[in-house]
């Protein structure tokens, strides 16, 4: 059995597995495709229906069989919330959950941080890779309940309730019909909700309202690109808005187009999904609000980042009359590796918490070349951003411009407390 950390992951074997949480918690789940989003309201399941194609709640479990799911399924989120609707999850221990094969052979165990003001906790999400399926571990809070969280996956739920009290933005216009409208006017495409950005965007607005102050990072340590990537969205690029005071949709775009950086953000024409949440609460009752923009990571992608940051490497080495860099996959490899490395064991230096150094990871990935520098960087947003930054940094730019690198290896990473971590390896 393997003990699961937020973000971490499982293979699981072929057929069905049971899912159960002990303890006075209701557990549901939503079937998706690749994009979070469900097909009609019959892939939600949870006490009120408790069966969809591959799916089944009896008595607590919840038995899911990816083989049987739908045709277009690629996801199974599981979510847990109180039995009884009037305890809090904080007054509840810690949901604890234990995932089996049919036999009752234990194959995962996760129990995340014990909830604070959330009402619904997204624990984890079955998902397709490749021909087989895996476990990844979320443990990612929910402000509005049942109801909140199948909105933003798209199940169609009536509430007559005349307000959302906390969590979703409402009132004062339609938010995806104002961002789209502004970025429009700039020349750049629409983007669409993801309710994983959403998931993520409403528990860092309820963090920050909780605190009373706007942060990237939140008191209880964790920062608004690693509720990204624990929500299950790994991305190539992103950018974010934090902002307190606006009450309606309308109010907080028009806001963040007051300012050109802020601007510049909302209408990047790289973002192609957002996440949008408000929170009202902290010691002055105002209305905190997160979004987060993003395009999702792919092979294409992240291939593409880093040739512009080769491409970009190599202007500056021509201005100063060297050759240029060939781009070398083991070196990519190990850069690609060690940005990895930085994200999921949360540490920024050239040497890994193992005591690894530049040399040990170009040798571990076959590229023994008599000369090995790095460079390494976090927080840029763009390859000209992080060439630029190394280029005004004396001993970055000494990396760049050493005549005896002949090849070099980019590997960036997202989901980190600073976002995107790069990493340029170069031998010679």
């Amino acid at each position: 059995m393997q003990e699961l950390v937020p973000g971490g992951n499982v293979a699981l074997p072929a057929g069905p597995v049971q899912v159960r949480v002990p303890g006075r918690f209701d557990v549901s789940a939503l079937v998706t495709d690749a994009g979070g989003k469900v097909a009609g309201d019959g892939d939600f399941v949870f006490y009120n229906q408790p069966d969809a194609p591959g799916a089944r709640l009896r008595d607590g479990t919840l038995t899911v069989d990816p083989g049987a799911l739908r045709p277009g399924a690629a996801r199974v989120t599981v979510a847990v919330s109180a039995a009884d609707p009037d305890t809090p999850l904080s007054a509840l221990p810690s949901p604890a959950l234990r995932v089996t094969d049919p036999d009752g052979r234990a194959l995962a165990r996760f129990t995340p941080p014990r909830p604070a003001g959330e009402t619904v906790l997204l624990l984890a999400e079955f998902y397709r890779r490749g021909a087989g399926w895996k476990l990844r571990a979320l443990g990612q809070g929910y402000a509005d309940g049942l109801a909140g969280l199948a909105r933003d996956f798209g199940v169609d739920v009536v509430d007559e309730s005349p307000a959302d009290p906390g969590g979703g933005p409402s009132g004062g216009g339609d938010p995806l019909r104002a961002v789209n409208s502004a970025r429009a006017a700039a020349g750049s495409p629409p983007v669409a909700l993801d309710a994983r950005l959403t998931a993520a965007a409403r528990a860092h607005a309820a963090a920050m309202a909780a605190a009373g102050t706007l942060s990237v990072q939140t008191r209880d340590g964790i920062s608004v690109y690693q509720r990204a990537l624990t929500a299950g969205y790994a991305y190539l690029s992103v950018g974010e808005h934090l902002v307190s005071g606006p009450r309606t949709p309308d109010e907080f775009v028009g806001y963040c187009l007051e300012s050109e950086g802020a601007r510049r953000i909302l209408c990047d024409p790289a973002h192609i999904h957002v996440g949008l949440a408000q929170v009202a609460g902290g010691p002055a009752g105002d209305t905190y609000w997160t979004a987060l923009w993003a395009s999702p990571l792919t092979a294409a992608g992240l291939a593409r980042t880093a040739a512009e940051v080769v491409a970009r490497t190599n202007r500056e080495r021509a201005a100063a009359g060297l050759r240029p860099l060939a781009a070398d996959p083991r070196l990519t490899a190990a850069a690609q590796a060690h940005s990895a490395d930085m994200v999921a064991r949360d540490f920024y230096s050239h040497t890994s918490p193992g005591g690894a150094g530049p040399r040990d990871r170009a040798v571990a990935a076959g590229a023994a070349r008599g000369t090995i520098g790095e460079n390494i960087a976090c927080g840029q947003r763009s390859p000209d951003a992080v060439v630029e930054g190394w280029m005004n940094s004396p001993g970055h730019r000494a990396n760049i411009l050493r005549a005896e690198f002949t090849h070099v290896g980019i590997g960036l990473a997202g989901g980190g407390r600073a976002g995107t971590y790069w990493t340029q390896l170069f031998g010679g």
